[in-house]
C-alpha cells in the first residue's frame, strides 16, 4: 500500500533540506574566518576570489542534483528498483566525468576566472594556488550533486543534512589544524576543503549503499543504456539553460544597481539576503514537491499528483506568509544588524516592501519549478524561464529609466510573477498527461 501524502510526510522531507540549506554559507565563512587569523588582507581576498571562481564552475553542473531527483522519483513511483539504482550510478559517472573535465582544464579555467574577476597580482597568485589545490576534489564535489539528488528522491533528506554537517565539520577541524596549527596558510585552507568534499562523497556513498545490501547491481548495459543516458542529458541540459537565464537575471540586477550610487547598490545587496532566506525556506517544500510529484508520475496516479501538489504548496504558502510578516515587522531591525552605514540603512528600509512581497509573489515560481522538475518536464521550465527573462528585460528598459532602483525591483518581481503564471498555464497539461 502506497504511503499517504500528508503534512507530516511533506515536513519530513522539507525540514532537513531547510536546515541543510542554512549550513551552505558556513563552508566559505569558516575558510575566511580561519585565514583571517593570519592578519593579512591578501590571503583573505584570495580565498574569496578562488572560492567564487571554483564555485562558479561547479555551479554549471548543479543541474545534476535536480535532474537526478525527478528521474529517480519517477523510477521509484514505477517500482522499477533496477532503474532507481542505475540512476545513481549514471549520476556518479556524469559527475566524475564533469569533474575530470574541470580538473584537466584547470589552467585555462583559472585564467578565465581572473579575466572575469581581476584582482591584484598578489591576490591572483594566492588565489591560483588555492584553486589549483582545491580543483583536485572536483570529481567528488560534482558527483556529490548526483548523490544528494538521489537521496532526496528517496525522501532521505535527513541523510542530506548529515552530509552537510559532516562536510562542514571536517572542513572546520582541518582548517584550524592546517592553518593555525601547521601554519600552511592558504594551501591549508584549500587542502582542508578538498578533503572535506572527498570525505563527504565517501560518506554519501556509504549512505547510498544501504539500497544495495542485497548485492543486486544493475548491469553495464542497463547503466549505459543509450536512450536513458540521452534522456538524462536532455533533462539536465534544459535545467542548465534555465539556470543560466535565472542567474542572468540576478547578475544583471546587481550590475544595474551600481548605476544608482554606492548606497543603493549596498542596500540592494543587504536586501538580497532576505531573498536568500526566502529561497532557503521554499527550497525545502519545492524539493518535497519534486520527490512526491515524481513518484506520482511514475505511478501514473493523477490523484496522488494532485495530493502532492496541494500538500507541499499549502505548507509552503504558510511559510511564505510567515516570512512576509517577519520581514515586514523585523526587517528594519535586521537591516540595522547587517550594516552600520546610516545611508545604506535608510535606502534598504525604503525598499523593504519589495522583499516583503517576494515570498508572496514568488511562491508560484518556486513551487512550480519543483513540480515540473519532479515531472521531468524540463523543456517547459526552460521555455517559461526564457519568457520570464524577456519580460524582465522589457521591464528593465521601460521602468528603470523612469523609476531607477524602484524600477529595478519591480522588474525582478515581474520576472517571478511571469514565471509563476506561465508555468501555471502549463500545469493542466502536465496533470492531463497521466
Amino acid at each position: 500500500m502506497a504511503q499517504a501524502i500528508n503534512n507530516r510526510r511533506v515536513l519530513a522531507i522539507a525540514i532537513p533540506i531547510v536546515l541543510s540549506n542554512i549550513t551552505v554559507p558556513i563552508l566559505g565563512a569558516v575558510d575566511t574566518a580561519v585565514i583571517g587569523q593570519l592578519g593579512k588582507a591578501a590571503p583573505v581576498a584570495a580565498v574569496g576570489v578562488g572560492a567564487i571562481i571554483i564555485t562558479a564552475f561547479y555551479w554549471i553542473f548543479g543541474f545534476l542534483r535536480m535532474g537526478t531527483t525527478g528521474l529517480v522519483a519517477q523510477a521509484l513511483g514505477a517500482r522499477d528498483e533496477n532503474e532507481v539504482r542505475a540512476y545513481l550510478l549514471r549520476a556518479l559517472f556524469l559527475g566524475f566525468c564533469a569533474g575530470l573535465v574541470i580538473f584537466l582544464l584547470r589552467k585555462p579555467l583559472i585564467e578565465i576566472g581572473f579575466w572575469v574577476s581581476p584582482a591584484s597580482s598578489e591576490v591572483e597568485k594566492l588565489a591560483e594556488k588555492y584553486f589549483l589545490i582545491r580543483v583536485w576534489s572536483a570529481p567528488a564535489a560534482i558527483a556529490l550533486y548526483g548523490v544528494i539528488g538521489w537521496l532526496i528522491a528517496l525522501e532521505r533528506t535527513i541523510s542530506v543534512l548529515i552530509l552537510q554537517f559532516f562536510m562542514n565539520g571536517v572542513n572546520i577541524i582541518l582548517d584550524v589544524w592546517f592553518v593555525l596549527g601547521l601554519n600552511w596558510g592558504i594551501e591549508g585552507v584549500a587542502i582542508a576543503t578538498a578533503i572535506a568534499e572527498v570525505s563527504a562523497l565517501v560518506l554519501g556513498l556509504l549512505l547510498c549503499f544501504e539500497r544495495f545490501k542485497d548485492r543486486q547491481w544493475p548491469g553495464f548495459q542497463a547503466i549505459f543504456d543509450i536512450q536513458r543516458l540521452k534522456n538524462m542529458l536532455s533533462v539536465n541540459f534544459d535545467i542548465l539553460l534555465r539556470s543560466i537565464m535565472l542567474q542572468a537575471i540576478f547578475v544583471s540586477f546587481l550590475l544595474f544597481g551600481g548605476n544608482f550610487g554606492d548606497a543603493k547598490l549596498a542596500a540592494n545587496q543587504v536586501l538580497l539576503q532576505f531573498l536568500h532566506i526566502t529561497a532557503y525556506g521554499l527550497d525545502g517544500f519545492a524539493f518535497a514537491a519534486e520527490t512526491l510529484v515524481g513518484q506520482a508520475i511514475g505511478e501514473k496516479n493523477r490523484s496522488r499528483l494532485r495530493a502532492s501538489v496541494i500538500a507541499s504548496t499549502k505548507l509552503a504558502s504558510v511559510l511564505c506568509l510567515l516570512m512576509a510578516i517577519t520581514f515586514l515587522l523585523l526587517g528594519p531591525g535586521l537591516i540595522d544588524l547587517m550594516t552600520t552605514a546610516e545611508d545604506v540603512r535608510l535606502e534598504a528600509k525604503s525598499y523593504l516592501i519589495f522583499v516583503v512581497l517576494v515570498p508572496i509573489l514568488g511562491i508560484s515560481a518556486w513551487m512550480l519549478d519543483g513540480i515540473f522538475i519532479g515531472a521531468a518536464r524540463t523543456k517547459d521550465m526552460r521555455n517559461m524561464m526564457a519568457i520570464s527573462l524577456v519580460f524582465y528585460i522589457i521591464s528593465l528598459v521601460t521602468l528603470v529609466p523612469y523609476f531607477e532602483n524602484t524600477g529595478l525591483w519591480l522588474a525582478l518581481l515581474i520576472s517571478f510573477i511571469v514565471r509563476g503564471i506561465t508555468l501555471g498555464v502549463k500545469y493542466p497539461n502536465l496533470q492531463k498527461s497521466i
